[in-house]
């Protein structure tokens, strides 16, 4: 179900193979100062390391732009701009307070107003992103002394008692409570739950680590990521990213701007919306996108604003496109995409599984698939389609067909990173599937990468 080319299956199927960047695990980097750095890099210029060569294969990060952000007088590019991009620039992470930095053991990074953020090779082919922040809230609370001046540093000193502006609620002890679920059964609090969920919390935070605890004379909550505060304008997070950027030994000394473009999001928007709302496409806010399959309907968002919406043509049954919580997680320009289906339509072979197409299956391919931006692990897509103008109804093998000057317009507004969500309204079923046993859906084995033409 779905589309994919021969071209996509084979580097699909090596990049697999790559688990480390630089040769180095990227969960957790040493706190200690005084770490060796290799010069600051663009994403472009790191790759990713094939086990079994100790070959550098390929670049990671999907735009070829650094753009300088001239509130903290810093850069940004390749994948870490694609998620900084994705998440609403400062909303998340904030603005970049050093320069990517690759350390001794081969973890690429940035230090942000937020904390520090870093690439996850291990991630790649997961439907989590692979970009989030270093898990450094417990040893910033193991080091807990008290509260943040206004310029992010901590108060106090030596876990000093009488710097009082950190304490548990009444009658709570920490002892025990560090870690989820054991044996204080750590739970987020009621009033950071909201933010938590809309800012995909699970990934980018991780766990609540402590239970409701008081930060500088405010509410606020410590995950494995940061910590979450509550003030008069609501939740926010607390500006770890000195700190860390400090423990690490990394400058947050700005740079010249040079001859770099300045960042703005217009300047990524070079293909006009064809679908105008009224609101601004390169308005601030976490970008989003939802597939509406009972409306056969994609609708763009930035923060809480429509950009766009359109007609689009999922699976055609038994073809279904799957259900559930993405991301745009791999995109390329132009895409072959071939396969074969029974007599019936089902899809029983694809490009790039073993052997060919079954005896009997009617095979189908078209060239240069334009716009193709993978969401899924079954090889699912949006993409332009040339092919057919029958938008609002079911057309595809799995993936979610677009009008052409739509596929380019989302290809250009969605960085890696960008959220996607495909469902059925309450109580409806998959178009064409009326009457039909629900298991007579795709089948394919687990694992298995499959794809067809649109």
């Amino acid at each position: 179900m779905n589309e994919h080319g021969a071209r996509l299956s084979q580097q699909r199927l090596s990049r697999r193979r790559f688990s480390a960047l630089l040769g180095g695990g990227a969960l957790a980097a040493s706190l200690l100062p005084g770490r060796r750095f290799a010069p600051p890099a663009a994403a472009q210029e790191i790759a990713i390391v094939d086990p079994e060569t100790s070959a550098r294969v390929a670049s990671i990060g999907e735009s070829s732009r650094i753009v300088y952000v001239e509130e903290t007088g810093h850069t940004m590019s390749g994948v870490l701009l694609d998620y900084w991009r994705a998440t609403g620039r400062a909303a998340l992470f904030g603005n970049p307070i050093s320069e990517p930095f690759e350390t001794a053991d081969g973890v690429y990074g940035q230090a942000m107003e937020y904390g520090v953020i870093q690439f996850l090779p291990e991630l790649l082919w997961t439907l989590e992103p692979f970009v989030r922040f270093m898990p450094a809230g417990r040893t910033l609370l193991g080091g807990m002394n008290g509260g943040f001046r206004n310029d992010g540093r901590r108060m106090g000193g030596g876990g000093n008692p009488r710097a009082r502006d950190w304490a548990l609620p009444a009658g709570e002890l920490l002892s025990g409570a560090v870690g989820y679920g054991e044996p204080a059964g750590v739970e987020i609090d009621t009033r950071f739950s909201e933010w938590y969920a809309t800012h995909e919390g699970r990934f980018y935070l991780g766990l609540p680590l402590t239970p409701l605890l008081t930060e500088r004379g405010q509410p606020a909550q410590w995950f494995e990521g940061g910590l979450l505060l509550d003030d008069s304008d609501g939740p926010r997070l607390a500006p770890l990213g000195k700190e860390l950027a400090a423990r690490l030994g990394v400058s947050v000394a700005p740079v010249s701007q040079g001859d770099l473009p300045t960042d703005n999001e217009d300047s990524f928007l070079v293909v006009p919306n064809p679908l105008p709302t009224g609101a601004d496409p390169a308005g601030s806010g976490r970008k989003r996108i939802d597939v509406d399959i009972s409306e056969q309907t994609v609708r763009a968002y930035a923060g809480d604003k429509l950009v766009l919406e359109t007609f689009c043509s999922t699976g055609l049954w038994p073809n279904k496109t799957e259900t559930g919580e993405f991301r745009i997680r791999y995109k390329t320009r132009l895409e072959d995409m071939r396969g074969a289906t029974d007599p019936n339509g089902k899809v029983v072979w694809v490009a790039g599984d073993h052997g060919g197409p079954p005896a009997g299956s009617i095979p189908y391919g078209v060239p240069d698939v334009p716009n193709v931006m993978y969401v899924n692990l079954e090889a699912e897509a949006l993409h332009g389609a040339y092919w057919h103008n029958n938008f609002g109804a079911v057309m595809s093998h799995g993936c979610i067909n677009l009008p052409l000057e739509v596929a380019a317009f989302l290809y250009e507004w969605a960085p890696l990173g960008t959220p996607v969500r495909s469902f059925l309204h309450e109580g409806m079923v998959y178009p064409g599937s009326e009457g039909h046993d629900p298991s007579e859906g795709v089948d394919y084995p687990v694992g298995t990468d499959t794809g067809a033409v649109g």
